[in-house]
């Protein structure tokens, strides 16, 4: 039996455990399917306080996940497979393990969608990227491509404005899904271009390990061409890590968690924070200031049944 189960071990489970071993609420964090969140895919951090100078993702994780250590947290590693919220304690399966726990702690995160190409994953925070504003900056003056076709492709394209040369929007289909206003800000962006309807069938150089060109495909006439790029944004949606929790706790349309006062969900002891509840700012510095606020309010509401 444990007081707290973690779920997630990205900047917001991370924070969450800090906070709740300082407490001596004893966490034990399940990696879950992602460990280290989606920082630990990225390279270099510079918008988060304290590191004047940056630090890497990987390490960043590493050194919350020791703070977390030093203060009693257990970490056990394995994605959670199912969850019977239905009375207290809480049960919760991962792998072949099985776990109870007074109050339970979802930071399980949102996982970036990815156009499925395997060049993307090498990649990977060597100018491939899903978020504008944590990687902009490092584009200045450099032409680049943001891949989609919706108000968050919109929106990073207008965003990567700010840096780049130039900005080309590569969409799959003639018609896009972004609504009219953010369409006709794009379209007004002296910097942003449009290609379509195309799809992006590879990144190179893998070797050199980073991006300087990629090969696109007509999605009509299946004609190829290769295009000169320094980076690539991939802004096709984010899907958050909640399937185990369908039916059980509330959510909306798109599976993000609903919190009400804080982080509290539905179901009383039950408590989201990060990427998982979170489908607006998606920063580690938010992550991790709803980590502290799920472990305040697991804290409490752990102290109010003794009393």
């Amino acid at each position: 039996m444990h007081k707290v189960i973690i779920i997630g071990s990205g900047c917001a489970g991370l924070t969450a455990a800090i906070y709740a071993a300082r407490a001596d609420l004893k966490p034990l964090v399940l990696d879950g399917y992602e460990p280290g969140g989606q920082l630990a895919l990225t390279t270099m951090v510079e918008n988060f306080p304290g590191f004047p100078e940056g630090i890497l993702g990987p390490e960043l994780i590493e050194n919350t996940r020791k703070q977390a250590q030093r203060f009693g947290t257990e970490f056990r590693s394995g994605a959670v497979t199912s969850v019977d919220l239905s009375k207290r304690p809480f049960k919760i399966e991962a792998g072949k393990e099985s776990y109870e726990c007074e109050a339970l702690i979802v930071a399980a995160g949102a996982s970036a969608r990815m156009l499925g190409i395997e060049s993307e994953m090498h990649l990977l925070g060597h100018g491939v990227s899903t978020c504008a504003t944590c990687d902009g900056y490092f584009f200045r003056d450099r032409d680049i491509l943001v891949v989609g076709g919706g108000d968050t492709a919109m929106e990073e394209a207008t965003f990567l404005t700010k840096f780049a040369k130039s900005v080309t929007i590569l969409h799959r289909r003639n018609e896009f899904r972004a609504t009219k206003i953010m369409l006709d800000r794009a379209h007004a962006n002296e910097k942003i271009k449009f290609l379509t309807p195309y799809v992006i069938d590879e990144v190179h150089d893998v070797t050199k390990k980073s991006v300087e060109l990629v090969t696109v495909r007509n999605v009509d006439t299946n004609e190829k061409k290769t295009i000169p790029t320094e980076g690539v944004f991939i802004a096709i949606g984010h899907d958050p890590n909640t399937k185990v929790f369908q039916g059980k706790l509330k959510m909306d349309d798109a599976g993000y968690l609903l919190t009400d006062h804080g982080s509290q969900t539905n179901v009383e002891g039950v408590f989201a924070a990060g990427d998982v509840q979170d489908h607006r700012y998606r920063q580690a510095v938010t992550a991790a200031g709803s980590g502290c606020m799920a472990a305040i309010d697991a804290e409490k509401f752990l102290t109010g049944l003794k009393a």
